[in-house]
Order: structure tokens, then C-alpha cells, then sequence
């Protein structure tokens, strides 16, 4: 019995050991959403990896892409009241309703209209913005004036309001190839689709943490600097900024970014040049890293102590127009000294 069992055992091993020589790395690259996107997985089968990618692309694309003029949202910004909205829809609206209601409204996905005039979004944009024209867009803006009914469909008190969920869609994506792979069993991924990331588990080639990077604001077009960079596992990191739309000032050499306030609505200077968000998914990351950068330095701190399971490293510029860094301690034991 004893010999038997002997045999089993290294038959098992002999197993388990080919079992883990059988586990491949996969790495797939390209263009989705205007961006382009990396995914690296580890597997024991080759995924199909593409075709489904295409269709997942496919499918958010069709519901909130502002960019193509059959899409859902693009009928209810026209007016459509008869838009039943699908899944992928429902999730970011209700995803941005909580950050709007949070945010006390610095997130709002209805300042679409302004982004536009602006010259930031698909729109064409006004070529001269007066106090007349701001006040007429500003009603427009407010989230709070948009449900959606029983029966499925968005109703706006206006039918002129404009929803955008651009800020925010990129990384539901994100999610919903993450829940892809883990449905095929993939348990080690790194999936990054316009410098929003998601991670899970480890990278089994050099049998570590995924290693991810949060680029230095003053670094030239040409040569891509590290401002830090950051371990990132069993988590989702977004990054919202302006590099390089920016104002420096010239008589305190003080760089300003401007970020549209759906308040005044207006384009008003912030000194935020970027914020960087953990969190469990990579939806909330990138919306509370758009809502971190509209609501400034002190209100972001001030969120933040009510929030739970969100970290962030944020790059601002000081009164001296030197680059400062302020980062929660749950950031700061993923930062890779």
C-alpha cells in the first residue's frame, strides 16, 4: 500500500508540475476608445482574446459613446425619449450618481454641454463664450435633473441637457474585461486602457507584484519620466490630469490647470496638476480622480475622510510654483521606494 501510495504522490507531482509549465503569458495591444490599451494575462489556454475584446468595445461602445451618432447616449443627447438604456448604462449612471451626491456636484456628467463649448468634447465649439451664453448653458448642467424611469428609458427636465460619461467609462471597461478574464479562470492580469489600470494577482514572470507608473507632469512630450511608481495588485489605479494643458503664471511662475466648473461653469484655474486613485474597481477610481481634479486640494481632503477603500497621490503645484506631492497612507505603502 505504502509503495501505491509512493507512486500516486509522484504521479500528482508529475502532474501539478507540467499543469505549471503549461501556463502561458499573453500580451495584446491596441486601439479602443479613442486610447490605446495593453492587456497582459497568464493562462493555461490561449483566450480568443480579441474577438471578445471587439465585442465588449462594441457593445459599451454602442451604448455611451458620444463619439458615434447611433449610440444610446447620443439619441438621448438628441432628444430620444424612447432609448431603453442596457446594463453597461445603468452601472455608470448609477456609479456616477453616487460620485455626483458625494462630490456635493464637482462630478457631473451633464457639464457635457460645457466641454463642448469649450472645445474639449465632440461638439463644435463656441468661438467666444459671454456671460449671456454661460448662463444659458448652466441651466443645462445638474445631474439631479436626470432619472431614469420604470421602464428604462432617461428622463431629462430638459431635452436639451447633454450626458457624457467619458470621464468615467474608460475605466467601467476596464471592469468589464477584468470580468471577462475571470470568468476563463484568469487569475494574474494587468489590463491598462488609456493610463487606467486594473490588477490581479502577480506577474508570473519575474513572480512579483505588478509594477505600474505615475508619469511626472513636467516632463517634456518626447522623453516620458516616472514620477512614481506603484504596486499595484488585486486593485484599480486611475489617473486624471492635464500634462501639458496648462498656464504658467508670469509673475509668480505658477502653473495652472484648467478644469470647467459645473458650478459656475466656468474654466477655472486649479493648481491640481494631477491625482492618482486606488480603489476596489476601476470605474470609482476614474471618477473620483475627474471629481478629485474639479474639486481641488483641500475639498479632496476633505472627501476623502468620508470615503472608504479610496487612496490617492496627488501632484499639485505650490504657491512657489514648485510641485508638491500630497498622498494617503494607504497610497503611500504602495509606492515603490
Amino acid at each position: 500500500m505504502r509503495k501505491i501510495y509512493f507512486l500516486v504522490f509522484a504521479i500528482f507531482l508529475l502532474f501539478s508540475c507540467n499543469q505549471q509549465e503549461e501556463v502561458h503569458s499573453y500580451e495584446f495591444n491596441g486601439q479602443a476608445l479613442g486610447t490605446t490599451y495593453m492587456v497582459h494575462y497568464f493562462s493555461n489556454n490561449e483566450l480568443n482574446f480579441e474577438k471578445s475584446l471587439d465585442s465588449i468595445l462594441e457593445e459599451i461602445n454602442s451604448s455611451m459613446s458620444t463619439y458615434i451618432t447611433k449610440s444610446d447616449i447620443s439619441r438621448i443627447n438628441r432628444g430620444d425619449t424612447t432609448v431603453k438604456i442596457d446594463i453597461h448604462f445603468r452601472k455608470v449612471f448609477d456609479a456616477s450618481n453616487k460620485i455626483y451626491k458625494e462630490s456635493n456636484g464637482f462630478f457631473d456628467p451633464t457639464v457635457g454641454v460645457l466641454v463642448n463649448a469649450y472645445g474639449f468634447g465632440p461638439g463644435k465649439p463656441l468661438k467666444k463664450i459671454d456671460s449671456t451664453q454661460l448662463d444659458s448653458l448652466s441651466r443645462l448642467v445638474g445631474f439631479k435633473m436626470i432619472n431614469i424611469a420604470e421602464n428604462g428609458t432617461i428622463q431629462k427636465e430638459n431635452p436639451k441637457m447633454y450626458l457624457d460619461f467619458n470621464a468615467i467609462a474608460k475605466g467601467y471597461t476596464i471592469d468589464v474585461i477584468a470580468a471577462y478574464l475571470q470568468s476563463e479562470n484568469v487569475q494574474n492580469y494587468l489590463i491598462e486602457l488609456g493610463g487606467e489600470l486594473r490588477a490581479k494577482g502577480k506577474n508570473l514572470e519575474n513572480d512579483s507584484e505588478w509594477v505600474v507608473g505615475i508619469d511626472n507632469p513636467n516632463q517634456e512630450e518626447v522623453d516620458r519620466q516616472l514620477q512614481a511608481k506603484v504596486k499595484l495588485s488585486n486593485a484599480a489605479m486611475a489617473t486624471s490630469g492635464n500634462y501639458r494643458k496648462y498656464r504658467i503664471d508670469t509673475v509668480t511662475g505658477q502653473k495652472f490647470v484648467h478644469t470647467i466648473n459645473p458650478k459656475t461653469g466656468k474654466a477655472e484655474r486649479s493648481n491640481l496638476l494631477s491625482a492618482s486613485v486606488i480603489a476596489e474597481n476601476c470605474m470609482l477610481a476614474d471618477g473620483y480622480a475627474t471629481a478629485f481634479m474639479a474639486l481641488g486640494l483641500e475639498r479632496t481632503k476633505e472627501l476623502l475622510e468620508k470615503l472608504n477603500g479610496v487612496e490617492v497621490y496627488i501632484l499639485y503645484s505650490s504657491e512657489e510654483g514648485n510641485m508638491e506631492v500630497f498622498s494617503t497612507s494607504g497610497f503611500q505603502k504602495r509606492l515603490l521606494e
